[in-house]
């Protein structure tokens, strides 16, 4: 069975919606003089203003390297074992014998973060003996596409820099 609900008669003023129209204005003006007596903020403009991180904030992984343009990362792969969701992967490569650097074992031929996959645990920073992995504290890590967010070891040197810090693999014994 249909019931018919009864539409309530407005008057003349309601039909123009001028009460609708005054009350919307009161409340921006509210708002008005609220912003210029100093009592609300503006909106933070995104890409230029971050909001601040907080001390432990797990961010993005990314390679580091030393004052001097060497590679931390030995190869080790702890950290493509430690990672819960598989999203590291490492290529081990050799250093050739005859060189400067000939007492290192191992240097990654390629290294490879699928940031898709990454939960941001921070297990792989934890567990690298050499403190070549860091969290980025930026929480802006975007691409367009799935590709453009496979980092390979170029682009984790990239977003990661310098770090100030003695390695020890370079350290001689």
């Amino acid at each position: 069975m249909a019931y018919t609900v009864r539409r309530p008669n407005l008057n003349f003023s309601e039909r123009l919606f001028i009460p609708q129209i005054v009350a919307g204005m009161a409340i921006t003006m509210k708002h008005m003089i609220k912003r210029l007596k100093g009592e609300t903020h503006v909106t933070m403009q995104y890409p230029e203003e971050k909001w601040p991180m907080p001390e432990g904030y797990r961010g993005a992984p990314t390679l580091v390297k030393d004052e001097d343009d060497r590679e931390k990362c030995v190869s080790c792969q702890l950290c493509e074992f430690i990672c819960p969701p598989r999203a590291i992967r490492i290529t081990p490569g050799s250093i050739a014998s005859d060189s400067v650097n000939a007492k290192v074992e191992k240097a990654p031929k390629e290294f490879k973060i699928d940031m898709t996959r990454c939960i941001y645990c921070g297990m792989c920073e934890e567990v690298c003996p050499e403190e070549a992995i860091f969290l980025l504290k930026d929480y802006a890590i975007t691409g367009l596409n799935r590709a453009e967010m496979m980092h390979d070891k170029a682009k984790l040197y990239e977003l990661g820099g310098v770090l100030q810090r003695p390695i020890k693999k370079w350290a001689k014994k």
